[in-house]
């Protein structure tokens, strides 16, 4: 079978061993959940969107003020 079909599912090849996470028994050490990075991404959306809304505040501040 040709080498293309098939996925190779060691995603550590060519990556420098300090960098490879530790192995366990079930999975690799030391990574976070999928679920703890779905609330970090939750997080920073809403970070950035209250800096937004900060900003657009505060400007408009200025405005009412130097009007």
């Amino acid at each position: 079978m040709p080498e293309g079909l098939n996925s190779d599912l060691n995603l550590n090849v060519g990556a420098p061993p300090r960098v490879r996470p530790q192995m366990g028994e079930w999975g690799p050490l030391d990574v976070p959940p999928t679920r703890r990075k779905k609330r970090a991404r939750w997080w920073a959306i809403l970070a950035f969107v209250l800096a937004i809304a900060a900003v657009c505040g505060y400007g408009y501040w200025i405005y009412t003020l130097i009007r």
